[in-house]
């Protein structure tokens, strides 16, 4: 964890030293543009390899009844065997996180010499997954005023309904704190659990510590360094047109900010985060449980030449024979 807490640290450090010194047109126009190429190259290459890797067995997972006799009824969401039902299938575990909502806890508990091993429904994990990435389609669906020229009419209705707890000046939206929580409760689940602090890796909690610097760079810059905002559109409007202009009154939190969401965009088509795309491309969740009704044969499986055990046994008759091996025909009958 300190190795990627330090990582996370010299991020910041390196934006803000080097924006101070003059470097903005690096860290405003040429890290956001080559995060935008790499992240994009990197999406195409792993969906490309996903989709060109064979599935030789039927392999969907099931959390309910099989269709399998008239009689008995299947499950049609849990068990899918039908197109629609792996549609239906897959849209719930993308949206609600369908099969994670079962997610469990095991504890031993009880004293003396027989401890019991415990079971029991645990939902902290599904409500701050769902959280976390309904709060950040949230915020990132704010952000396109930065690059949509007219501002759709339907943006401002979003903000609107955000920040509908209205405090204080600017407004206040409710998504930050949601996100910020919700970063918050990973991380700390992490460093909580013992088990899972055993198996967690760098590659675990560098990303939750980018997600934070992009926060709370990003909550301080809309309440605390504030910046002019129609300057950060000019800039962005450049990127997106592809016509970068660097103008006035940018301050350097904005660019510590945008370093933080070009790393995260670099870091991501390589790491567990491409779970987002991943999950459509899962055998697990996108082929039908219909293996009672058809028989799957490996298309990837090439013809094999195979040798009876009687041809075996002509080949090495005398090499088994001193080594005292059974034989269905000893050497001194061939002749």
């Amino acid at each position: 964890m300190a190795f990627s807490l330090m990582m996370a640290l010299s991020i910041a450090v390196i934006a803000g030293v080097g924006a101070g010194l003059g470097l903005e047109y690096f860290f405003g126009i040429v890290l956001p543009l080559a995060a935008v190429l790499v992240f994009i190259a990197g999406v195409v290459w792993r969906v490309i390899g996903w989709a060109r890797a064979p599935v030789p067995f039927s392999i969907a997972t099931t959390g309910g009844q099989q269709k399998s006799l008239p009689w008995i009824k299947p499950a049609c969401l849990d068990a899918p065997y039908t197109s629609v039902g792996v549609i239906g299938r897959m849209v719930l575990e993308a949206v609600t996180f369908r099969s994670l909502f079962r997610n469990t806890a095991a504890e031993m508990r009880g004293e003396g010499d027989e401890p019991r091993l415990i079971y029991w429904s645990s939902k902290w994990l599904w409500a701050f997954g769902l959280l976390f990435h309904a709060a950040f389609f949230l915020v990132l669906f704010r952000h396109f005023r930065f690059f949509l020229e007219p501002v759709p009419f339907f943006i401002p209705w979003i903000e609107n309904l955000d920040g509908l707890m209205q405090f204080g000046v600017p407004r206040f939206f409710m998504s930050d704190a949601l996100l910020l929580a919700a970063v918050l409760f990973l991380l700390l689940r992490r460093l909580k659990d013992p088990k899972l602090r055993y198996i967690s890796l760098p590659a675990d909690y560098f990303p939750l510590f980018v997600l934070l610097g992009i926060i709370i760079s990003g909550i301080a810059l809309r309440y605390f360094a504030k910046s002019d905002v129609a300057s950060i559109k000019v800039l962005t409007m450049g990127l997106v047109t592809l016509n970068p202009v660097l103008p006035e009154g940018v301050g350097t939190t904005f660019f510590v900010h945008l370093t933080f969401v070009s790393v995260l965009l670099i870091y991501l088509p390589f790491s567990k985060l491409m779970h987002m795309a991943g999950i459509f491309f899962s055998p697990t969740r996108n082929m039908p449980c219909n293996t009672r009704q058809y028989r799957h044969i490996n298309p990837w499986n090439p013809p094999k030449k195979y040798r009876t055990y009687a041809e075996y046994e002509d080949e090495f008759r005398e090499v088994m024979a001193e080594a005292g091996l059974p034989l269905e025909k000893q050497p001194e009958e061939e002749k």
